[in-house]
This record gives C-alpha cells, sequence and structure tokens, in this order.
C-alpha cells in the first residue's frame, strides 16, 4: 500500500480537508448526473431555469445515480491510496448519467471525445449530449471507455465481472450489482462464484451490492431485510461482508470499508502465491446502504420522492406544463452549488479533480477493458495431426466431438503459458465427449470437495457450474478482455440464456461501430446432445431454437455452423476460434457417426460454407432433376440414405446432392454478408428444379433465408417439428 500521505488534497482521518473533498466531488457528480437529465443549456445554473433549457423529452434514470457516483468516488480514493488497477463493472447500467459524470471529470471521456473539454463549453455538451439523437443514449453502451457491460437487461453483471479476472492476477473488478438486480437468477447463481476463483493465480471480484430499497414501483427483497439477515446470507456464501450505510458519516465509513476489503483481497492473494492458500477462500463484498434518489427532491406534489421508487427515473417530468415542477428542478440543481464546484471557466476546482486518478490507473482507462488491444492470437495446432482418415464414404465411424476434445487437449498445451483459454461449460464436458481436454488440465474449484470427486482443484482451464447463465457471463468477461474460450451445451439448454445472447449481440453491434474498438475473440457456442440423437432423455432435451433467436440478429454479427462429420468439425472450430467479433454456433452430434469428407474436402466446404457432392450425386454434370439438399449431421445421413435409394429406385433421374454448412450462405449478401450473389446460388439451385431440404432445426430458419430468392417456392424443407421422442431419428 501506498504511505497515507497518497491522497494529497483529499485528506485523510484528521486531517480538516477529509471531508471537504470527497463532499464536494460527490456533489459535483450528482449535479452533472442530473443536470444531463434535464438539461440542454445553462449548463452551471448561471442563470434563472427557463424552459428553453429544458431538453424537449427527459429520459434517464435518476434513483441509482448517487450511489454510482459514491462509488466511484471512494474507489478513485482507494486507487490513488494504492495504485491498484480496478476495473468497474457496472449492474444497474440504466445510471449511465453517473457514469458518465464520472468519466467526465477523471478526463477519460476527451481522448474519444474531443469536444468534452474540462470547462464550460465542454460540460455543456456532455449534458445536451446525453440522451440527444446521435450522441449519448441513457444506458451505458460501447461507445463510452472502460465498458464491458451495458447493465440493460439486469441480471449479468457479476458472473461478467468473475470472468475479467480469470488469469489475470493483478486485477481487482469493482462489481456494482443493484438491489432489483440482485433479485434475478442469473445473479443468484453468481453469488458463488467466488468459489472458483483461485487466490493465486486469478484476480479478485469486490461485489458491491447498492441497497436503495426499490425498484420501478416496488421494493426489493433485499430492501426489505435486516441487516443480520443480510450479512447472514452472503457469509453462507462465502464473503466477508461489510455493510456501508448514507449517514452520517459515509465517506469514512465507505474509505475504511474499501481499505479492509483490498486488505483482505491482498492478504488472500499474499498468502496463496506463497504456498499458504486457505481451504475456503472468503472474499469480501461490500453493502452499500443509500436512499433512492438520494440528494434529489425529497418531495414533488406531496408525495415522497427521494428514498422512494418515485426517484427510480425521472422525478417532475412534466416540466414545460407545470411550473411547480420547473421551480423544484431548478431548486434541486442549485442545492448542489455549482457555483462552487466549478472554476469561472467552468473547469471543475482542482480539489474535485484530484480525487481522480491519472492515466491507466483511471477505471474507465483500465487496459483491461480495451480487450481488443490486449488480444494475442491463439497458438493453433496443426489439423493434419487430428483428422480422421476417410478412405471410404460413409464407412468409418467416428464422434466428432471426441476427435474436437483431443484437438481442444492439444490447444490448451500449446497456449498453457499465456493461458489465455478456457472452456465453460454447464456440468456437460464430459458428456458432450470433450473429456480429453481433462488429460492436461482440471476443473477449476478453490473449495474442498467431496470424497470421490475426479479431475477437479484450485487450478484449471475448464470451468463449470450448472448455470447457463453463468457460463457465458464467465465468458463474455474473458473475452471482453482480450482471451479466447469455447461454450460447449446441450442443444435444448442454451436456449435458457436466448436473452443474455441478444444483449451481447447488441454489444458486439455497437462495438463495430465504435472506431477506438479493437476486435475481440468471438464468443464460440458449440450445441451438442442434440435434437436428433437423444438415447437417454427425450423430448424435453429436444430443442433446436436457438439458431432461430440468432437469425433475429444483423447478419454480420453472427454466424451458423452444422458441419456434417468430424472433419468437418475440426476445419469449422479452427475458423471460429481465429475469428473475431462474432457469435459463432457450431452444432455437432457426439454419437458415433459415418465420415463423409476428406480433410482437404472438408476445408473447402467450410471455406464456402456449401458444396455439391458430386461423388454423392448422379447428374453427371448435367443440370439436375432434383437437389437433395442438407445441413446437420443426422440429417446429412438422412439425405444420402435419399439419394442411395433414388440411385436404385429411379437410376436415371438426375440428382444433385449438397450439404450446407454454414446456413447464412443461403441468404441474400445485402443481408448476410457471407451469403451467396445469386448467379453462383442458382448454379448450385438451378430455377426449375425443385429443392428437398432437410434442416437439422426448425424449417422456418431456412425459410427465412431463402425468402428473398427467385422462385423460392422450389423449397420443400423438412426440419424439425416438435413431435420428438428418444427414438427421433
Amino acid at each position: 500500500m501506498k504511505g497515507r500521505a497518497g491522497r494529497g488534497a483529499a485528506g485523510r482521518k484528521g486531517d480538516g480537508a477529509k471531508t471537504s473533498a470527497p463532499e464536494r466531488y460527490f456533489r459535483a457528480a450528482n449535479y452533472i448526473a442530473a443536470a444531463q437529465i434535464y438539461l440542454k443549456d445553462n449548463p452551471l445554473m448561471e442563470e434563472p431555469l427557463k424552459l428553453e433549457h429544458i431538453k424537449e423529452r427527459l429520459l434517464g434514470h435518476w434513483g441509482t445515480a448517487p450511489g454510482i457516483n459514491l462509488t466511484c468516488l471512494h474507489l478513485n480514493r482507494l486507487i490513488l491510496e494504492t495504485d491498484a488497477s480496478v476495473l468497474f463493472v457496472t449492474g444497474p447500467g440504466h445510471g449511465a448519467a453517473a457514469n458518465l459524470a464520472n468519466m467526465y471529470l477523471e478526463g477519460s471521456l476527451t481522448p474519444f471525445y474531443p469536444e468534452l473539454t474540462l470547462d464550460r463549453e465542454g460540460l455543456g455538451k456532455l449534458i445536451k449530449w446525453f440522451s440527444w439523437p446521435d450522441k449519448f443514449p441513457s444506458h451505458l453502451n460501447p461507445a463510452l471507455p472502460g465498458v464491458i457491460h451495458e447493465g440493460g437487461e439486469l441480471g449479468y453483471a457479476l458472473s461478467t465481472s468473475y470472468g475479467t479476472v480469470l488469469d489475470n492476477p493483478g486485477l481487482i473488478t469493482a462489481c456494482l450489482v443493484g438491489d432489483g438486480e440482485a433479485e434475478t437468477g442469473p445473479t443468484a447463481g453468481a453469488w458463488h462464484m467466488n468459489k472458483f476463483i483461485n487466490p493465486a493465480t486469478d484476480g479478485a471480484v469486490l461485489p458491491i451490492l447498492h441497497l436503495n430499497g426499490f425498484k420501478i414501483s416496488s421494493p426489493t427483497i433485499f430492501g426489505t431485510m435486516t441487516d443480520k439477515e443480510l450479512t447472514d446470507l452472503f457469509t453462507g456464501y462465502g464473503h466477508s461482508v461489510e455493510i456501508v450505510s448514507a449517514e452520517p458519516r459515509v465517506h469514512e465509513e465507505y474509505d475504511a470499508a474499501l481499505e479492509r476489503a483490498y486488505a483482505a483481497i491482498r492478504k488472500l492473494q499474499d498468502d496463496s502465491r506463497s504456498g499458504r492458500r486457505p481451504e475456503r477462500p472468503s472474499w469480501p463484498m461490500i453493502i452499500l446502504k443509500t436512499p433512492k434518489g438520494w440528494t434529489g427532491p425529497k418531495k414533488l406534489d406531496g408525495k415522497m420522492i427521494e428514498g422512494s421508487f418515485r426517484s427510480h427515473q425521472v422525478p417532475g417530468k412534466d416540466l414545460k406544463k407545470n411550473p411547480a415542477h420547473l421551480k423544484a428542478v431548478e431548486e434541486w440543481l442549485r442545492s448542489y452549488r455549482p457555483w462552487e464546484l466549478f472554476e469561472k471557466d467552468g473547469r471543475p476546482a482542482e480539489d474535485i479533480l484530484s480525487q481522480c486518478p491519472k492515466g491507466d490507473l483511471r477505471m474507465s482507462m483500465n487496459p483491461h477493458s480495451f480487450g481488443g488491444e490486449r488480444r494475442v492470437p491463439l497458438r493453433m495446432p496443426r489439423l493434419d495431426e487430428h483428422w480422421v482418415k476417410v478412405e471410404a464414404k460413409g464407412v468409418k465411424e467416428a464422434s466428432a466431438m471426441e476427435v474436437l476434445g483431443r484437438y481442444f487437449k492439444e490447444l490448451m498445451v500449446e497456449n498453457r503459458t499465456e493461458r489465455n483459454f478456457r472452456i465453460v461449460c454447464p456440468d456437460e464436458l464430459e458428456s458432450n465427449r470433450l473429456e480429453a481436454v481433462l488429460d492436461v488440465t482440471s476443473r477449476q474449484y478453490a473449495w474442498p470437495v467431496p470424497p470421490g470427486s475426479e479431475k477437479i482443484g484450485p487450478e484449471g482451464m475448464v470451468l463449470e457450474v450448472l448455470s447457463e447463465h453463468n457460463c457465458q457471463g464467465w465468458l463474455q468477461g474473458f473475452l471482453l478482455t482480450g482471451r479466447h474460450g469455447v461454450f460447449p451445451c446441450y442443444e435444448a439448454f442454451l436456449q435458457i440464456v436466448d436473452g443474455m445472447a441478444n444483449q451481447y449481440s447488441k454489444f458486439l453491434k455497437s462495438s463495430l461501430e465504435v472506431p477506438w474498438r479493437k476486435p475481440i475473440s468471438s464468443l464460440n457456442f458449440i450445441l451438442t446432445s442434440e435434437a436428433w440423437r437423444q438415447e437417454h432423455n427425450g423430448y424435453s432435451h429436444q430443442g433446436p431454437g436457438f439458431i432461430n433467436n440468432l437469425l433475429t440478429k444483423k447478419g454480420h454479427i453472427y454466424r451458423i455452423f452444422l458441419p456434417p462429420d468430424a472433419n468437418s468439425l475440426l476445419c469449422t472450430m479452427y475458423n471460429c476460434l481465429k475469428s473475431t467479433d462474432q457469435i459463432n454456433l457450431v452444432i455437432a452430434s457426439k454419437q458415433p457417426m459415418v465420415q463423409w469428407l476428406t480433410m482437404t474436402e472438408a476445408a473447402e466446404n467450410c471455406r464456402a460454407g456449401i458444396g455439391i457432392w458430386d461423388w454423392a450425386s448422379t447428374n453427371g454434370g448435367e443440370d439436375p432433376e432434383l437437389v437433395l439438399a442438407a445441413s446437420g449431421n443426422n440429417l446429412t445421413l438422412e439425405a444420402m440414405a435419399a439419394a442411395e435409394i433414388l440411385r436404385e429406385e429411379a437410376p436415371d433421374w438426375r440428382i444433385r446432392v449438397v450439404n450446407v454448412i454454414d446456413i447464412l450462405v443461403l441468404g441474400i449478401p445485402q443481408k448476410y454478408p457471407g451469403g451467396l450473389d445469386e448467379a453462383r446460388f442458382q448454379r448450385i439451385f438451378p430455377l426449375g428444379c425443385p429443392v428437398l431440404f432437410n434442416f437439422h432445426g426448425y424449417t422456418a430458419a431456412i425459410k427465412q433465408l431463402v425468402w428473398e430468392r427467385p422462385e423460392n417456392d422450389r423449397f420443400s424443407i423438412n426440419g424439425y417439428r416438435e413431435e420428438g421422442t428418444t427414438t427421433t431419428l
């Protein structure tokens, strides 16, 4: 820890300035946050507030903002004291006005938005730009530095935070979780993720539960609990709990709580890194109790605002129609006394700016949040050492997933030094035939395990927890901080994270529109135990709908691959692991199946995304009378069986067999960058020629992709129809 003089103008215990600078910073941040919601002019309230100063639409969320501001202030003070590398993840991303206020004060916005200078003009632009067309939206987003989590759909902040600190031993991620978000299922599961963190090799997550008591219109569950009940609950989760309350000495209390938390983290890490790892590491957490909408209007129209659900969004929305509301907002903004906080030119006072770290120590400039700049490509093992030798088509059997597992095993060995590749899985690694990786690594779990447990310990590159949400959270945090990984899962149960995948796809889309965001590794889903081979389960385990969910997204954000055999799966995953800024969905059977393609043929099919299998066709180079198309390994097997029957029963028919690995090639290139141009599409699927298409999933997926092609009615599509059992095939 740095010496106690480290905070300079901030003051220390016993210093008369102890509360002055923190209190002034807190007022400034709250003022800037509130002003962003209401004002488009008069940024320092130097004139009486008039209607022409008010935005046409008042958008934003005030209720959580003071807690975000208070937390940023005191994390900054901790960084000034310790030089700690702290990444800040905000669960309630709807409080973005507060985050922007702190980014502005620490000077993190100016390198990316030069207009946002630390003066009257820059402050005026910041305030006007919030919730303004083509400027800053009301939520966190990738256009803001330091942001790896939007916090729009609540529930994913904590698991994402834990992903950031894996194999980042010097990083502390402070995760602010709203007490409404804490009610969500994903967050409820994520409180257990501290048990996976290895203090010797990983960083630390400091959860901060912001308990302001209310959601949009009702109390939070946590807000109805006593301090003892809260402490007992989170102690049971494995945390050492501190509670900080808003009054009367909140700045001293929050400073002290963070210092104790930091000391506890460093002791855990130092002990573990010197061979004294505790049996059950107990990580600190803080519960911050503040009134919702703290420092805002006490009442409006005779109804309680501060400390009430009514402060959740915009107190006093009717400013243009209600003079009393306009007056109340003016009194509120003036209550922060901005003329005391800013110099004559609008620059924040120096004692306020002194509360902010400099350079890379600023939370919004933490290097780990710029994952694309930290990304190192994987060292990829050669495929020719793993491919299945195919001497005759459709004869030799192999499990594609077992072959892939052996490839992943070597991949982990090749990248062992960098520790930048992980597998996350909801307790299905061995079921999905990837157990070969356990020859060279373990499942990571830091707490004691019962007798009979196998291949599990404090250090490993596999993470398994029976929560699809938290698997994805781990992987998102890992990828967004510059690493690589895969998420194998039972096909039907990946739909549990439909919403989470939606949000991540939005984050990717927005990131691609931000010029300073460098490419990050793609998020790779591997779906197996798929609908067509449920030999121990059945109807409940049959659901290929994740394909349809992805198809609602922008065509350049994702790819959907259905490799027909083991060699095709190897080629597909090789390409996916090298790709960036995408969601890759790969669907493959784990059961032994006959093999079709040599490595050379598989590589060409994967490159093109589609292939005519001349060796299975009977058209002899002439235009076909019928095209048999298939996508998916089991459906390819059916199509090949149909071709064999027709070869025997109708030998004069000219039949073409087509295999589709990347189904997006079927879409038009104007919507799907990998879509075939129309001339090539018609060379494969000639106009006037019927196409019998066997598809792995719901038929609507293929119909969506081909509906803008000419004569799309020539496609007759078979697929999964919700009539499954264990003997579907």
